[in-house]
């Protein structure tokens, strides 16, 4: 990493966490760090960053339905049964 990406990241505003690893996992990521010269930090930002997007979305489209209505279950299997699809 340049030093001027090191300021650059630690200029923004950053908050410090300790994340533990599993041995295979760490591993996986340094190595991905120095193919990509990338940070541990970035790699995790990016992957914690896609995981909320995700979230995100899948929110939206749970808002988008909020007017359908609730099924249980239960109803949902007898009345397969009742169409002989099951």
């Amino acid at each position: 990493m340049t030093l001027e990406r090191q300021i650059v990241t630690m200029s923004e505003d950053t908050r410090r966490t300790t994340v533990y690893f599993d041995g295979p996992i760490h591993r996986a990521l340094r190595l991905k760090a120095a193919e990509t010269d990338q940070s541990l930090s970035e790699l995790v930002n990016s992957a914690v960053r896609e995981s909320l997007s995700e979230d995100a979305t899948d929110l939206e489209a749970f808002d988008s339905r909020t007017s359908e209505p609730n099924l249980s279950f239960e109803s949902v299997v007898k009345d397969l049964r009742r169409s002989g699809k099951l």
